[in-house]
């Protein structure tokens, strides 16, 4: 029986009038659309069934239709995704020490009348004799030993016929330089000997005078390398952001000059604080140590119940150490475990309470990490830490401040100071080994609540345009906010995100909220780094022993504390503060942080901890420091 086409007709007129549409997979253009064809008036009743009957396997020859042609497929742009690149390591350049040039020295000397008197040796008589004499020094310091020993021709080291006491107290300083973590043979001076003829007073001058210079030369040299360190920080890498400290060498000679004792004048060279006088207590200490080392070996890996001749040595360690507050609770266990290959139960205690010292998760479980945080393989290891942190440390400010915050990277720990106490110590994350945290210092400013997250132009380029390519509505979606240079709201969709490469003209923000990357709040110390501390939504990361995850900022384990604490006020105001949605405050007085990078540093206990290097930039700065060394021994 045929059947009707106009109920068809009815209901393709009343979809058409009510907006009502039916989903249909896509299907290739020799099927007709016999919807479409209907409203536009080209219905054609041969075609109103044709894939049915192909599924049947009726094919008939009313089935028959001219093929349509298909529009080109345009092919897909291909986009080359840009990267922005992260700070590299440099290859350290030493500046090499130059000639004192003596020339004027010599003229203003022979204008002033002298003569060797019974009573000593005149600096006048002596000065010809530095003719021919080649001593390299710094450049800013043989411009300065020229220049002040030709205004004022006379002795600082020399009184009679030899060196003074003057010169015999900075000697004793030089020659224990090592106490300083600096090379002594780099300082070193040989003086006149005592005895000598009057016979050959000329040469005696010589002698005398050029000890003077290259006394003066090596004082100078000591006295910037203890106050400002060897090495230009900003010259190792470009994660590093520390100016170094000026040195006027100049005025160090008009002083020592006027100086009654040279060994306090240059000891007050030397950073004042605690931290470096633990540092280098610790450095004397361990120099003088003559006993065998107990080297543990850093792949023991022990559960209790196990066995390893490794594990008495590391008990050893423990009980040389000697931290107060673990020994009055477990010396006697960690005295008869010495001699013990067995961790047993009764001992985990004594694990976690090291663990917990040291700031590792005190899972009673010996690894690589317990092993390192108790003692690095040996002597020359830890001296060669302290070392580092001792010229990492000239690089910062002599006075860091009675009031600050001290992140240590390596130690993945940050600490509040009032009145140089520690007030307030908690555990942080810091960037990954592909996004680390810089090295550098600034003053914390204001802290915002509910904060917006201005997402990094790195991490758009590098991790969100690979997707924006593909999904261009992906921060619509996502709850960020993208806006252009005039701070106009612009979709994320109707944006062409592969026509920019890597210098993308829009900011993109994420909104408060709960999936925010910052958490509830951020402590600002604005800095080019765009680097600063807040909280975050990943806390197991916190029981993490390594927690170098971020993007280079750093993540709080306790971020209402430190906020109140730069604020100067209470948890509970920062909990009401929050409840009233996006805020900001500004600190009542800023407060230095120092977001630092030592492998060694003092603890609370008074201990020196020793920390995994996360960044591999202990081998860098040996590399500089031994550039340094070679640039000094070639030019003499």
């Amino acid at each position: 029986m045929k059947r009707s086409i106009f109920p068809r007709l009815f209901l393709a007129l009343a979809m058409s009038v009510t907006g009502f549409t039916v989903a249909a997979p896509v299907q290739a253009h020799a099927e007709s659309n016999w919807l479409s064809d209907l409203i536009r008036g080209r219905f054609d009743t041969s075609a109103r069934r044709p894939q049915r009957d192909l599924d049947r396997g009726r094919q008939r020859p009313w089935q028959a239709r001219p093929e349509v042609p298909q529009e080109p497929v345009k092919p897909k742009r291909t986009v080359a995704i840009p990267k922005v690149s992260a700070p590299r390591y440099f290859s350290y350049q030493a500046v090499s020490p130059v000639r004192v040039d003596f020339s004027k020295v010599i003229a203003a000397a022979a204008a002033v009348p002298g003569m060797t008197l019974p009573g000593g040796a005149s600096f006048t008589a002596a000065a010809p004799a530095l003719e021919g004499f080649d001593l390299t020094a710094e450049k800013a310091d043989a411009k300065a030993i020229a220049a002040y020993y030709a205004e004022h021709p006379d002795f600082i080291w020399v009184t009679g016929f030899g060196p003074n006491a003057k010169a015999q107290a900075a000697l004793a300083v030089l020659d224990s330089a090592g106490d300083e973590g600096l090379d002594a043979q780099q300082y070193a001076v040989t003086a006149p000997d005592a005895a000598f003829s009057m016979n050959d007073m000329a040469g005696r001058l010589k002698e005398l005078v050029r000890f003077e210079m290259t006394l003066s030369a090596r004082v100078l040299r000591y006295s910037r390398d203890v106050a400002s360190g060897r090495v230009d920080p900003d010259k190792l890498s470009g994660y590093h952001d520390l100016p170094v400290l000026p040195f006027d060498a100049d005025k160090a000679l008009g002083e020592l000059a006027a100086a009654t004792d040279a060994g306090a004048w240059l000891a007050d060279k030397a950073p004042h604080g605690a931290e470096y006088k633990k540092l280098r207590a610790a450095m004397a200490r361990i120099r003088k140590e003559t006993e065998a080392e107990v080297v543990v070996d850093s792949k023991l890996f022990l559960r209790p119940g196990g066995s390893s001749p490794e594990f008495g040595k590391l008990m050893e360690i423990v009980w040389r150490d000697g931290n107060p507050d673990i020994m009055a609770e477990h010396g006697l266990d960690i005295m008869k475990a010495r001699k013990s290959d067995t961790y047993s139960d009764d001992l985990v205690p004594v694990i976690k309470a090291v663990q917990k010292a040291r700031g590792l998760n005190p899972d009673g479980i010996i690894g690589p990490r317990t092993v390192a945080a108790i003692s690095p393989a040996s002597k020359v290891e830890r001296m060669e830490k302290i070392r580092l942190a001792l010229e990492r440390l000239r690089w910062l400010p002599h006075d860091l401040g009675a009031r600050r915050v001290f992140i240590n990277q390596p130690e993945f720990i940050v600490r509040y100071y009032e009145n140089n106490d520690v007030k307030l110590s908690m555990r942080v994350v810091v960037g990954k080994k592909t996004n680390q945290t810089s090295f550098f210092y600034d003053e914390i400013e204001q802290v915002d609540f509910n904060p917006y997250w201005g997402v990094p132009r790195s991490i758009i380029v590098n991790e969100m345009l690979p997707r924006l390519l593909n999904d261009p509505g992906y921060l619509d979606r996502a709850g960020y906010e993208v806006t252009d240079a005039k701070g106009r709201n612009i979709p994320s969709s109707s944006i062409d995100w592969g026509a920019y490469g890597a210098n993308i003209p829009y900011n993109v923000r994420q909104t408060p909220g709960e999936a925010n990357a910052l958490g509830e709040l951020k402590i600002l110390f604005p800095n080019k780094h765009a680097i600063y501390m807040h909280d975050t939504p990943s806390k197991s990361l916190f029981n993490r022993d390594s927690r170098a995850f971020s993007h280079g900022c750093v993540r709080l384990q306790k971020p209402r504390e430190m906020a109140a604490a730069v604020l100067g006020t209470n948890v509970a105001e920062i909990r009401r503060e929050l409840a009233n949605g996006h805020s900001s405050r500004r600190v009542p007085v800023k407060i230095p942080v120092y977001v630092a990078y030592f492998t060694a540093w003092p603890e609370e206990d008074g201990s020196i901890g020793f920390f995994s290097d996360v960044y591999g930039r202990d081998e860098h700065l040996l590399k500089a420091l031994d550039a340094v060394k070679e640039a000094r021994e070639a030019a003499g």
